[in-house]
């Protein structure tokens, strides 16, 4: 699986959690840095990337659309720090891989 870091997270987090997630990604990798939200999701929909993010706007793409758009990993913890957003997504990487058989697509993480 997958992951793919939108631009509210540390580009860091793609090495600091690629024991877990090796294949992972952050837009600005990518040249989506400056990508609207709905080309990210078909990017990540088209490539097999879970797109993590702290931007509701992910979550109402998937519930609108459904599977035409990305899965989402959306983090609802508010400001904190990347090794506290790196140690959120190590504890709930199990429920990450779920969500690539999840027909809802979407993970609340808090």
């Amino acid at each position: 699986m997958k992951l793919l870091f939108d631009e509210n997270l540390s580009p860091s987090l793609v090495h600091r959690l690629a024991d877990l997630f090796p294949d992972s990604a952050h837009v600005h990798h990518l040249g989506l840095g400056q990508a609207d939200d709905a080309t990210i999701s078909a990017f990540a929909r088209d490539h097999d990337y879970i797109v993590v993010t702290k931007d509701a706007d992910f979550r109402a793409l998937r519930l609108t659309f459904g599977s035409r758009a990305s899965r989402v990993a959306w983090i609802r913890s508010g400001n904190g720090s990347t090794k506290m957003i790196e140690s959120i997504l190590r504890s709930r990487a199990l429920a990450l891989e779920a969500l690539a058989y999840d027909e809802t697509g979407i993970i609340d993480i808090l």
